[in-house]
Order: structure tokens, then sequence, then C-alpha cells
């Protein structure tokens, strides 16, 4: 299976709460933390929410 490397790039404040909850979901708590995901359907579909604030590569 794929593996995505995600980063948070930009801040959560003054965000939607449905936001900040996808990105704690994601393992997002600080900026420039890094995880690297499954590219499940699941996973996809929260990162397609907020990829405004990340940044996507995949590995």
């Amino acid at each position: 299976m794929k593996k995505l490397r995600i980063e948070l790039v930009k801040s959560g404040i003054d965000r939607p709460a449905r936001q900040k909850r996808t990105l704690v979901a994601l393992g997002l708590k600080k900026m420039h933390r890094v995880r690297i995901v499954d590219a499940s359907p699941q996973m996809v579909g929260m990162i397609d929410s907020v990829k405004h604030l990340l940044s996507i590569e995949e590995v």
C-alpha cells in the first residue's frame, strides 16, 4: 500500500472546529510535525479536507 508523508505547515488557529478535529485525527497537533500514513481511502479523504494546511509527499 502507498504511504504518504504529511506535515502541518499552516496553523489550525482560526479554522472551523471540523478542520481542527481532522488535524488531531491525523495526529498533527503541532506545527511542522510529520506523520507517515497509509494512503487508504479514509486517510486520503481526511487529507483532502485539510490539504490547504498540509505539505503532502508520496513515500
